[in-house]
């Protein structure tokens, strides 16, 4: 994956990554990577693996897009800084649920709410604009509300299976 954008260059000049980029990518891809091993570790359930792949994905693509593109307005808009505060909320819900399923659902309930809460702030206050519209903002984020909860509702099952063995 991170070949990608290299190659990319090569063919168009609208891809135009630096150094710094390919290694705040890399870091990315690298942090995914070894909390998905863990995780994996952690127990052989499916819903569990899924739940944490899926959460992580939506993790590593917010963090993706609000350092690059931007989900509101342009790169660079300060707006963007809302989402490392929803990542927070998932980073410290799961620290405090350490890790175990019913907690990681509360966790990513809350990541969910969060992501929403943003999202409602960036419409409210009219963030973004011209470049983000309505419907735009609402689209992408109600993509992460959803990746959220599902990996919340996974996590659930995940904790009524391991309580029925």
């Amino acid at each position: 994956m991170l070949l990608l954008p290299a190659i990319a260059m090569q063919f168009t000049e609208e891809v135009n990554w630096q150094v710094a980029d390919f290694v705040v990518f890399g870091a990315l891809l690298f942090g995914a990577g070894i909390a998905y091993e863990l995780a994996v570790r952690m127990t052989p359930n499916a819903s569990y693996r899924v739940a944490a792949g899926l959460a992580l994905a939506a993790g590593f693509l917010l963090a993706w897009l609000s350092l690059g593109v931007g989900v509101i307005g342009r790169d660079g808009d300060p707006a963007n800084l809302m989402f490392f505060g929803v990542l927070g909320v998932g980073i410290v819900g799961a620290l405090m649920a350490r890790f175990r399923p019913a907690g990681m659902a509360w966790a990513l309930f809350a990541t969910a709410l969060a992501q929403g809460l943003a999202a409602g702030i960036a419409l409210m206050a009219k963030l973004g604009q011209p470049w983000s519209g309505p419907f735009e903002i609402l689209l992408l984020n109600g993509f992460f509300v959803a990746m959220f909860s599902v990996a919340a509702l996974l996590f659930l099952q995940a904790e009524r299976q391991g309580s029925a063995a």
